[in-house]
């Protein structure tokens, strides 16, 4: 692949990733995808952007370097023009900087920051704009978001010294793009009921309800009407029917107390981060809202992987494999699992 600087640009194709915010990709798309239709005409690059009900969403711009270049600067004026329009209606007076984040391998991170942290120096002082690497991969994949700050101008020379640096330093091995998760559906319980929220109205779910009974089932319920704010802003991933149907199946029922038994998972490393969560947070939410104890053993070095232990009735156990399995992105092949006495 050439990677020689020519007076036109980059003799090379490139693809290069986005990630967006919603109102972001929606500036981008413009009405009935007029702005987006626009961009690829004019540049000449193709500019895909990824489905999905996601607060997050992964713009792909792909064609010739001078295309690229093309596109991203419309990109840049174009979010520069937002940040006018709304600063029309506020009460600011400093404008504040364009921002674009760009999706970068990790392997090739280490060439962009180079040695001390020389070569993304460089940029920044040979660009005028801020460039900012993130020190932990985006979950479940090998990718870091890599954030470019500045004027539109300075953040397409940004653009063009980031090119020639993953030109010069290709990917190391595999890479597992990063694939923003969607947007999960709020749920409360009340009464011993759960409902899901859409819009400004609360949907009973029955699913959900049937699976938090089994969960706590040696709990009485409070009176019909008192809320249970055990698990504030859970926000639990809405599974098929038959897939809460088929957990439920496991069941006993719920007058039964069956004795407690122990459930073995094991777990790839680079996915126990989003069952444990930040500071421990979504694995706490799993133990209130299955009722099960969940152990985590300490990483074995050398190995890729980590054994979770889950101990409680079959019903608890089940809530809280399918409580883990919703945590993590595509478990089904991921995760192994056994039963133990």
């Amino acid at each position: 692949m050439e990677s020689k600087v020519s007076e036109g640009g980059l003799n090379v194709t490139l693809t290069i990733r986005l990630l967006m915010h919603g109102k972001e990709v929606g500036s981008i798309i413009g009405k009935k995808g007029e702005t987006v239709k626009k961009m690829r005409e004019e540049s000449g690059a193709r500019i895909n952007i990824s489905e999905g009900n996601c607060p997050e969403r992964i713009v792909t711009i792909t064609g010739p370097t001078d295309a690229i270049f093309k596109a991203f600067a419309m990109i840049a004026y174009k979010f520069e023009e937002d940040i006018i329009n709304s600063m029309s209606n506020s009460t600011a007076t400093s404008k504040p900087p364009v921002t674009l984040r760009l999706v970068v391998p990790a392997s090739q991170c280490g060439s962009l920051i180079g040695k001390g942290g020389s070569k993304i120096k460089e940029i920044r002082e040979s660009t005028g704009a801020q460039v900012q690497v993130a020190g932990d991969m985006l979950p479940n994949s090998t990718e870091r978001a890599v954030t470019i700050s500045g004027t539109p101008d300075a953040i397409i020379q940004c653009v063009k010294q980031i090119c020639v640096v993953m030109l010069e330093s290709p990917p190391k091995g595999a890479t597992i793009p990063y694939r923003p998760k969607p947007a999960s559906t709020p749920v409360i319980f009340a009464g011993g009921q759960a409902y899901t929220i859409q819009g400004q109205y609360a949907i009973p779910h029955p699913d959900l309800t049937k699976l938090h009974q089994l969960a706590m089932q040696q709990t009485p319920f409070p009176p019909l009407g008192q809320t249970t704010p055990a698990f504030p802003g859970e926000k639990l991933p809405l599974h098929s029917s038959d897939e809460a149907q088929n957990l439920m199946g496991q069941s006993p029922g719920l007058d039964a107390s069956p004795p407690a038994s122990t459930h073995e998972l094991t777990i790839p490393n680079d996915l126990i981060g989003c069952i444990i969560g930040r500071q421990g947070t979504k694995i706490n939410e799993i133990r209130q809202m299955s009722g099960a104890q969940i152990k985590i053993a300490n990483a074995t070095e050398g190995s890729s992987e980590r054994q979770i232990t889950i101990t409680g009735t079959p019903a608890n156990i089940s809530l809280a494999q399918y409580l883990i399995n919703a945590s993590s992105v595509a478990p089904g092949p991921y995760v192994r699992s056994m039963f133990t006495a």
